[in-house]
């Protein structure tokens, strides 16, 4: 008998010590299934409910963890795209860095050139669009690649990492790459979607200059017409950087004079109310490719060019309506603000209209509101010297600044063109409605006309109607074209 409890006591122990020990491990995040057999008997009930602490504890670690999955996902990926962020972009930078990390492979930056000009013209959910689209580009052009690595850098930058291939090799994908971008093309208005530029790489690579190259490859590709890409394995005194590319660039197109116009109409409320047209410079190279409108502005203002470009644009649009009797209406020429608050460039406007009388009324010039605000005294001055020549004035853009009711009654433009953010959902957002009203009403007491851009929906162009705007531009209204020699309105 005793023996008998001595077995039984002995057995006792080793459950009990079985138990504490499991129960001491569950901190670990030890979660191997309960010895139902060294559990039994009396003690039975013990082991049920550690099974039962042991099921539910895993299934909410397990939720926990799925949940944080989530949330670094979230926070290492851009939402718009896709791809990974910046920050994961920078931290592959650092890999590629060590020395110690033997790697070779090449990375392409792609920039989304058309993505300021979408923005402004169509707004920002066309432009995250657009994203879209040249992000699932990219990412057809890598599915060949299964260990290529794709980042959105910036707003308008991605980058993508192939690790083994030899810059040799790269062609094949940057052809892929750019035939999918030229598919994209076809359905949209534009010549262009987006630039190339490769690097190669290796483990110790500076990252700095690594950067350095590869923009200055996207520089020399935007040169090169729509959709191009530059291969460009270091910089040497036989490379042109990208900047010196541009500058160069830029002075061959104002020296040939390669510019082509399209048209953007603006539709009137009212009969008795006069508009124009927009006319939309675009630039080309020696090869007859066009160059992405945005990033040439840039990099004239950038190479103090901006005053010679923007006699580019006036010339060749006197000559086209000079030489073309046939093309009527009036038309809106962008100009840069530097240029209009130098007196040197006003005081060649005003004999370059004065030549051209006939068609000098017919001219409306538009300048961006942000760079008038900036010298109203001198703002003023362009106004009043242009209308003494019988043209007009437009400031496009306006009422992003808290200064923009100043302008009424200092600067006196004819037309204000409102930013395409007003127009965004007019109809069912109240403060947009406000504003407008507000600069509506103060325009119309003197004499000033209002114009809404970036009309993209009927429900827009209604709204506005009734806000009793004076004209209303977008891509609902009418989308650019070309200019025909016996375009009338």
């Amino acid at each position: 008998m005793l023996a008998a409890f001595i077995i039984l006591m002995s057995k006792q122990k080793v459950a009990i010590r079985y138990a504490a020990d499991y129960i001491s491990k569950i901190p670990d995040l030890s979660f191997s299934a309960v010895a139902s057999s060294k559990l039994s008997g009396e003690l039975k009930p013990i082991a049920v409910s550690l099974e039962e602490c042991r099921t539910q504890l895993k299934t909410q670690i397990d939720k926990l963890n799925q949940e944080n999955e989530k949330l670094h996902k979230a926070a290492y990926q851009d939402t718009v795209t896709g791809f990974a962020t910046r920050q994961r972009f920078t931290q592959k930078l650092e890999t590629i860095s060590n020395p110690d990390m033997p790697q070779l492979g090449v990375m392409a930056m792609v920039k989304a050139t058309e993505l300021a000009q979408i923005n402004q013209k169509k707004g920002r959910t066309a432009g995250d669009d657009y994203l879209v689209k040249v992000a699932a580009c990219i990412r057809k052009a890598c599915s060949k690649y299964p260990d290529a690595e794709c980042f959105r850098v910036s707003s308008a930058d991605f980058a993508v990492f192939i690790p083994d291939v030899m810059l040799k090799d790269a062609p094949k994908f940057l052809e892929l790459l750019k035939s999918y971008l030229d598919q994209y093309v076809q359905v949209t208005e534009s010549e262009s979607v987006a630039h190339i530029g490769l690097v190669p790489y290796q483990q110790g690579t500076d990252a700095v200059n690594l950067l350095t190259i590869a923009d200055t490859a996207v520089s020399i590709a935007q040169t090169l017409g729509p959709n191009s890409f530059h291969i460009l394995e270091k910089l040497n005194s036989n490379e042109q950087f990208g900047d010196d590319r541009w500058k160069m660039t830029i002075n061959d197109l104002i020296t040939r004079r390669a510019l082509k116009f399209y048209q953007q109409p603006i539709q009137p409320c009212r009969t008795n109310v006069e508009v124009y047209r927009e006319l939309l410079a675009r630039f080309y190279n020696s090869e007859g490719k066009f160059l992405p409108t945005t990033t040439v502005i840039a990099m004239a203002e950038r190479h103090g060019m901006s005053t010679e470009l923007d006699k580019l644009v006036v010339i060749s649009a006197l000559k086209m309506l000079n030489d073309n009797p046939a093309i009527s209406a009036n038309f809106g020429i962008n100009i840069s603000a530097f240029s209009a608050h130098q007196d040197l460039f006003i005081a060649w406007l005003k004999d370059m209209l004065s030549k051209h009388k006939h068609i000098a009324s017919r001219l409306v010039f538009e300048i961006n509101e942000s760079g008038m605000q900036s010298n109203l005294g001198a703002s003023h001055k362009f106004v009043r010297e242009v209308h003494s020549v019988g043209s007009r004035v437009s400031i496009e853009r306006f009422g992003m600044s808290f200064t923009s009711f100043k302008f009424f009654s200092e600067v006196r433009p004819d037309y204000i063109k409102l930013d395409g953010s007003y127009t965004s959902n007019i109809d069912e957002d109240s403060n947009n409605k406000f504003f407008v009203r507000m600069m509506v009403d103060v325009a119309r007491r003197l004499g000033i006309r209002v114009i809404a851009t970036s009309v993209e929906r009927q429900e827009e162009k209604l709204t506005l109607e009734k806000m009793l705007v004076d004209g209303l531009q977008g891509y609902y209204i009418a989308q650019p074209q070309a200019i025909t020699t016996t375009d009338q309105i």
